[in-house]
């Protein structure tokens, strides 16, 4: 029973710790961090990229660049104080990173980076007998299998419960 209680308390004592850690860490960082938000973190060719930022504070717009994208314009979003802008990487665009630039009045300029990766396949793979132009053929010939499987089952049932065999 007294184990019990110490490990209790022990517990208590760990969770609350573990509860105050993240607050902690959080009172470290600087209350005016400038930092832009891209979505997604990880782009393919031919996407479209999301930029936002609250770093320009009061001010309603912002330009900013993209190595891979150019160059796009942030307005005020449906946030108060968060400019949104929007861009789309060019098909053909390798994988890599790219780093995204937004300036704002009066000498605010903070940059980013995020992933270009390959685009992965949408959609069911062709997996058959030859080009997708035959699927008639195609399913023409898995009938007629499955109608011969069929027989063939048939048959041999029919010839196990003949009465006369012995």
């Amino acid at each position: 029973m007294r184990n019990t209680r110490i490990c209790a308390g022990i517990c208590l004592a760990v969770g609350a710790l573990a509860l105050a850690a993240p607050v902690a860490g959080a009172a470290d960082a600087p209350s005016g961090e400038q930092t832009i938000r891209i979505r997604p973190a990880k782009a393919s060719p031919g996407s479209q990229v999301t930029v936002s930022t609250r770093a320009c504070g009061k001010e309603t717009y912002g330009k900013g660049t993209s190595e891979a994208g150019g160059a796009f314009h942030l307005f005020e979003g449906d946030r108060e104080g968060v400019l949104v802008g929007q861009f789309v990487i060019p098909p053909g665009t390798p994988p890599g990173t790219d780093t995204v630039t937004v300036k704002c009045p009066p000498r605010v300029k903070i940059t980013d980076t995020y992933r270009i990766i390959h685009r992965a396949p949408r959609g069911g793979i062709e997996a058959g007998f030859g080009a997708p132009a035959d699927h008639g053929t195609q399913l023409a010939a898995g009938g007629a299998l499955l109608a011969a499987a069929a027989a063939g089952g048939v048959v041999r049932m029919r010839r196990r419960t003949a009465p006369d065999r012995p």
